[in-house]
């Protein structure tokens, strides 16, 4: 199964003038093929051999995919996000979802009003990201399905995530593996990032873009210049402790606020 989960942060902006509005014609009239691997490479293939991408750099089918995903979530966007006050996330996730009665379920949820059968209600602008426990890298999540107890009384979500369908909704730890959605670092921040910092970095490996916790091990400093910050930055990935040298724009910030 590919594992890319698309994420709605500007990895890639070299997109011609000509190229964004074929896009956004298509995210009105592809809705349906917007996450299709097959499709996002038919466009990828196009825009590379096109004329006006002669001495550009090739377009990946990825970042179509990334910017396709993006536009289409700016345009249904109808619930206004979290502030930076985390303080109760954990109970005000749990009381938007339905409790599973399930025979893990130990214990019932004070206050909440929802019963199993309610109308899921969509989250996907709250802003928040979940752990896969399936490769331990960070997705966005769309909505929350549902919640349960464990005997150890740990709480449990059941997510969606961001392009996927109900074939890889995972249960996961409310307190370990979600927390608020990373932010990609400006440009201009680059002095922010400081060796030992936890970071959320995107792993590319062939066609997969996907990202993973990691801690900065190493800057190297440079001048910027027109196309903006050229630092690089050794991170050590916590999953498999590779390291690697990347760009600025590959990091993203981690909200130290997590859910309590």
């Amino acid at each position: 199964m590919d594992r890319l989960r698309p994420r709605q942060r500007p990895v890639f902006s070299g997109f011609t003038k000509a190229e964004i509005e074929k896009m956004e014609k298509l995210s009105v009239e592809s809705r349906d093929l917007l996450h299709s691997k097959e499709f996002c490479q038919k466009i990828a293939r196009s825009f590379s051999s096109s004329s006006a991408r002669a001495g550009k750099p090739i377009v990946k089918w990825t970042e179509i995919q990334s910017w396709l995903a993006s536009r289409q979530q700016e345009s249904t966007s109808k619930v206004p996000s979290f502030t930076d006050d985390t303080s109760g996330n954990e109970s005000s996730i749990l009381e938007t979802c339905p409790l599973n009665n399930g025979p893990q379920s130990s214990q019932t949820l004070k206050g909440v009003g929802s019963q199993l059968g309610e109308k899921i209600p969509d989250l996907s602008e709250l802003k928040f990201e979940a752990k896969s426990c399936k490769d331990g890298a960070w997705y966005d999540v769309d909505m929350f399905l549902g919640h349960q107890f464990l005997s150890s009384g740990e709480a449990e979500v059941r997510v969606r995530f961001v392009g996927y369908g109900a074939a890889d909704d995972e249960w996961v730890s409310v307190k370990k593996a979600v927390r608020k959605r990373s932010i990609p670092f400006e440009h201009s921040e680059c002095n922010k990032v400081v060796v030992g910092d936890l970071i959320l970095c995107l792993q590319e490996r062939g066609d997969q873009s996907i990202y993973y916790d990691a801690h900065v091990v190493k800057i190297d400093r440079k001048m910027h210049d027109i196309r903006g910050c050229r630092c690089l930055f050794l991170i050590r990935y916590n999953h498999d402790n590779t390291e690697e040298r990347v760009r600025l724009e590959k990091l993203c910030y981690i909200s130290r606020q997590r859910i309590k």
